[in-house]
């Protein structure tokens, strides 16, 4: 029998803490799951209502970034709840209600143990996006938030953090997206252009003045904060966030065993000098570079197979697609984009560099460590698309370029801020690539170092010092 992941070591413990936040914080009855299964007989849970964990496998050896339940109750609320409505950010339950989702923040979520404003910054990026969006779409697509709480107490004292919010319908895009027709997926697209358009334009409130994350001052108004996956911030400028990212990654390397601060081969100097002088000359080369929008920052996520070069040893990471984008297939609408743990206040640029992978739409920086197709793709959205699209001889090779190409299309019928309209974002998307690289997750994420041998750590790390010094020497370092 294998060993109790750590996600599942305290699970009939989370289910209890739903219990009491729903049953005295909400005045909700609830039965909860007991030893893992519910028993169909239990004539009490048929009068109470239900929470069952949402997209869970408790074999899953990597910590969850939080614990999310589906609440069903038994019948739809007669009336509106007003317990939290008073609260910052918050609505009341409406009558008519029978659907809930709760969100447990995972103290020991890896590269977010130390974030002590993420349900703050979730729950403010969330305001921000329901104005932004609310105008342009109807239904709503932003979540209402119902209740939360912080991580961080009033007294400095960590404690579970949470959040209760609106159920949206829809099922993840990335189930739907493959199988649709290129027309099909066109519309798509525009709907997410125009989620996009919409928090481009939205005009911040003047309270927030930095780059980075959000919380709320002492009166409820929204503030800059530190930026949630990295704990460092708010920043004046967007060069001084990288610059900042930068040497914080470098801080972090020193403590790991396998990269030693990037001090072998002579590659910590490189390192340095490359954050000293070429920072500064990158984002010099970026217009309108002081602009801040609401940057979702997780549209997508992608898979990765990590395959080193011996081709003994893969990893699957994530599932390539928009999965933070729910949709219906009926009436072909996107229903609701959800989680914005990692989102933030910073430049248009930014969006590019984390989200839409699913569709060719991401930027990666420094193509002298990509493929040939990525190369091409990334060239075609800085410079444009060729025409025609290149003649592929993989059909599904060209069905990438086609989707790209839609995808493009999208964002300028639908005004978009898009890489072509950003000069000296290819620049800045270099320095991007470097920082994702200083701290390779094979070698410092300590669920999947724990499943590997030293001798493949060390390879992993051996592979990432190539693509390190690739990317210094492709800037003249």
């Amino acid at each position: 029998m294998s060993a109790m992941t750590h996600n599942h070591s305290f699970y009939q413990a989370r289910l209890e803490f739903v219990h009491d936040i729903l049953t005295e914080k909400f005045d909700l009855a609830v039965c909860i799951r007991r030893n893992w299964l519910w028993k169909s007989t239990d004539e009490a849970c048929e009068k109470n209502a239900r929470v069952d964990p949402v997209a869970y496998d408790h074999e899953c050896p990597f910590k969850y970034n939080n614990f999310v339940y589906y609440v069903s109750l038994p019948s739809p609320l007669i009336k509106d709840n007003f317990t939290c409505q008073s609260q910052t950010s918050c609505v009341a339950i409406p009558s008519g209600c029978s659907e809930l989702i709760l969100r447990l923040a995972n103290p020991d979520a890896e590269g977010l143990q130390q974030a002590s404003n993420r349900i703050e910054n979730e729950v403010a990026i969330m305001t921000l996006a329901a104005r932004a969006l609310d105008p342009s779409f109807n239904p709503h697509v932003v979540p209402r938030i119902y209740g939360w709480r912080g991580s961080m107490s009033k007294e400095g004292k960590r404690q579970q953090g949470w959040i209760l919010q609106e159920y949206m319908p829809g099922t993840p895009l990335d189930e739907n997206l493959d199988n649709m027709s290129l027309k099909g997926k066109r519309n798509i697209l525009g709907q997410i252009a125009k989620l996009l358009k919409g928090l481009q334009d939205f005009a911040l409130p003047d309270s927030i003045t930095d780059f980075g994350g959000l919380t709320f001052d002492n009166e409820g108004d929204l503030i800059s904060a530190p930026m949630t996956n990295c704990n460092i911030g708010p920043w004046p400028t967007y060069e001084a966030s990288f610059k900042a990212q930068l040497e914080h990654a470098l801080k972090k390397s020193d403590e790991n065993p396998y990269i030693q601060g990037w001090r072998p081969n002579g590659v910590r100097a490189r390192l340095e000098a490359f954050i000293e002088r070429e920072v500064s000359t990158a984002f010099e080369q970026l217009e309108a570079r002081d602009q801040k929008v609401i940057t979702h920052a997780d549209f997508s996520k992608y898979m990765a197979s990590l395959v080193s070069k011996s081709r003994k040893h893969t990893y699957t990471l994530f599932l390539t697609a928009p999965s933070n984008l729910l949709f219906d297939a009926s009436s072909g609408r996107i229903t609701a984009l959800i989680d914005y743990e990692l989102s933030c206040i910073t430049h248009p640029s930014y969006e590019f560099f984390r989200s839409f992978d699913g569709f060719g739409g991401r930027i990666r920086g420094c193509s002298v460590i990509e493929g040939r197709k990525e190369m091409s793709l990334d060239e075609a959205m800085l410079h444009g698309f060729p025409d025609p699209l290149p003649d592929c001889k993989d059909g599904d090779e060209f069905e990438e370029w086609e989707l790209a190409k839609a995808w493009e299309d999208e964002l300028e019928r639908t005004g978009c801020k898009r890489p072509i309209m950003m000069p000296g974002i290819d620049k800045v998307a270099n320095v991007y690539a470097l920082l994702r690289s200083i701290l390779p997750w094979r070698v410092t994420n300590a669920d999947i170092v724990a499943r590997q041998s030293d001798e493949v750590i060390r390879e992993c790390q051996s592979e990432n010092e190539v693509v390190v010094i690739q990317i210094l020497e492709h800037s003249g370092f």
